[in-house]
């Protein structure tokens, strides 16, 4: 353990291509000012996974603070496209990362990216039981006192029609791992909820027009001593605020200014 709060800024589900260019342009600034441990991306990066929206998002990763981890969303991959089938991970790769399933190590932490968005499938998400055994063997491997992250695009805590393929074998690997925090986007409204002992964070959208309901956020994530704060950072007239602040373990729950 450093021996201080271990900070954590989690965006998701950019949509570069359809999204509120303030959002965009400030974004970066906000979550430097933060100066966390690890900025995390939990995909949806793209709107249609075009080149020219890739290299916005290229051009935004840089200007974020580092060690950066980034995953990819069901929007990250050609719609209907022959590189659906042929390479559709490639653009992917050229422009974010090469490994599908990155892992950051920086003081303090230890993180894990999932790719939860196979070709064939459209929008919601699934984890194979290989996926599962690298949490287990990633996660379960970090040094002591390291906070264990997992990042994935798709809730794993979702049910009904949302409900990932795999979510068990996933849920029994992360308690396996002793992870501590586990990172999602998808729905565009932020979230933040217990699941044992670990803390389940669902960013909004830092930077669509969709919103739905929310303005455009990111989370702030602190972990110290095994309290784990969330501050969610909103968009609006005068620029980014704090606004709901979320004592994870406690389950408190106050505004911010």
């Amino acid at each position: 353990m450093i021996g201080r709060p271990v900070v954590v800024a989690h965006l998701s589900d950019l949509h570069l291509g359809a999204h509120d260019p303030s959002a965009a342009a400030s974004l970066a600034g906000d979550v430097t000012a933060a100066r966390p441990d690890l900025t995390v991306v939990t995909g949806d990066v793209t709107m249609r996974a075009r080149t020219a929206e890739f290299r916005q998002v290229r051009a935004l990763l840089e200007a974020l603070p580092e060690p950066l981890l980034v995953v990819l969303g069901n929007h990250d991959l050609p719609l209907a496209s022959w590189r659906r089938v042929l390479s559709p991970y490639h653009r992917w790769r050229t422009w974010i990362d090469a490994d599908p399933e990155p892992v950051r190590r920086t003081a303090g932490i230890t993180a894990l990216g999932l790719t939860s968005m196979p070709r064939w499938r459209w929008k919601n998400g699934r984890i194979t039981g290989r996926q599962a055994a690298t949490v287990v063997r990633t996660l379960g491997a970090a040094p002591p006192g390291d906070v264990r992250v997992l990042a994935l695009h798709h809730p794993p805590l979702a049910t009904g029609t949302a409900r990932l393929i795999g979510r068990r074998r996933l849920l029994d690997a992360i308690r396996v791992a002793g992870a501590d925090l586990v990172l999602a986007g998808h729905t565009h409204v932020p979230d933040v909820r217990t699941h044992g002992r670990q803390v389940y964070v669902v960013a909004g959208t830092a930077t669509s027009l969709r919103t739905r309901g929310a303005a455009c956020s990111w989370s702030l994530v602190s972990v110290d001593r095994g309290e784990v704060v969330v501050r969610e950072r909103y968009l609006g007239p005068d620029g980014w605020r704090t606004g709901r602040i979320v004592d994870a373990v406690s389950a408190a729950v106050s505004s911010g200014r």
